[in-house]
């Protein structure tokens, strides 16, 4: 199949998709809107940044949307309802792959502070044998958490033999292990916590499970005349003043506000591990994609699709942005402030 042929029918598809959710209103096309599918502490640079004018300070306003699953968002964002994504790398790749040209340029996190979570009556990895987990979509950030979680303790899904089931997003799929209509899932600490005082059991720490790992991104498609470099080196900036704000201690009791507002937490339990997983999931300032995490998704997503290790990479990840602050002296600046 001739790429023009893919990508005619990749945006038949996602066209289709968007035309049957309605709930995903059609915004302004002047709007510098960012279309994002996992509705977690993965969002949180964007929330801090936009919520605390942080983007505002570097010449950009953006403003976030958020879209039932990572297809849904690639749907948005091909069909011009939004001009940016902040995306699982392996929304990124899958929707490359369907022909679209994307360009990724800056990084959210680096870590995977979440827990893999197991209903009553499931004890330990061993008991995983034929169990069935719960994801927000095949091929997406949250099953892309899962596997590379699973990878990391050596849990071949195949072996296993594990069923991923499509449930929603994180809370649902917290409610779905809570209510015993999936056995298992890899959910960030807050919603781990939840599940625990209703009975589920934690199987793993994946915050303890070393591998190389991105899970969001900033991307754009190549062709948009939106995003200019101005855009991207001031969305950089923005992300990245985020994120210096989320670790420094003092702002712990504003960015637990912002995180009890995104996330509608009421327990203060929940909000103290909410914010314990948004300090955890980024502990450096490494923003520009990494080639060989990106790699790593590659073949994990090769499970899904075999043809998915026909993207180019090298196409896809752009470090201009990265290397512009860093040969500045604004990331040196900024890791300055956080004693590193």
């Amino acid at each position: 199949m001739t790429m023009s042929i893919r990508l005619r029918l990749f945006l038949a598809s996602i066209l289709i998709i968007v035309i049957i959710l309605p709930t995903e209103a059609s915004p302004a096309s002047s709007e510098l809107l960012v279309a994002y599918g996992g509705h977690n502490e993965t969002m949180a640079p964007m929330w801090v940044g936009v919520d605390r004018g942080l983007f505002k300070k570097h010449g950009v306003d953006p403003r976030v949307l958020q879209t039932r699953s990572g297809p849904i968002m690639m749907a948005t964002l091909a069909s011009g309802g939004a001009p940016l994504v902040w995306a699982a790398p392996t929304s990124a790749i899958s929707a490359t792959l369907g022909g679209m040209k994307l360009g990724c340029f800056a990084v959210g996190n680096d870590r995977i502070p979440r827990e893999l979570i197991a209903r009553k009556g499931i004890e330990s990895l061993e008991d995983l044998l034929g169990k069935t987990f719960g994801v927000q979509s095949i091929g997406g950030g949250f099953w892309l958490a899962t596997m590379a979680v699973l990878n990391g303790l050596d849990i071949d899904p195949e072996r296993y033999k594990l069923t991923m089931r499509v449930i929603g997003d994180t809370g649902t799929v917290t409610q779905a292990l809570t209510t015993g209509n999936i056995d298992a899932a890899v959910v960030p600490y807050s919603f781990a916590d939840m599940a625990k005082r209703a009975g589920a059991r934690s199987l793993a720490d994946a915050g303890t499970v070393k591998v190389v790992y991105q899970g969001t991104a900033m991307c754009a498609r190549k062709n948009s005349t939106a995003i200019t470099s101005e855009t991207m080196i001031g969305l950089t900036k923005g992300i990245v003043e985020a994120l210096v704000y989320i670790q420094e201690p003092a702002n712990k009791s504003d960015v637990s506000e912002i995180l009890k507002k995104h996330l509608r937490l009421t327990r203060e339990e929940d909000i103290e591990a909410s914010y314990k997983v948004t300090r955890l999931q980024m502990t450096g300032l490494d923003i520009a994609p990494n080639p060989e995490a990106w790699r790593r998704i590659q073949r994990l997503l090769t499970r899904v699709n075999p043809k998915v290790k026909e993207v180019d990479l090298d196409q896809l990840l752009v470090s201009n942005a990265a290397r512009t602050l860093e040969e500045s002296g604004f990331l040196p600046e900024m890791r300055k402030r956080l004693g590193r």
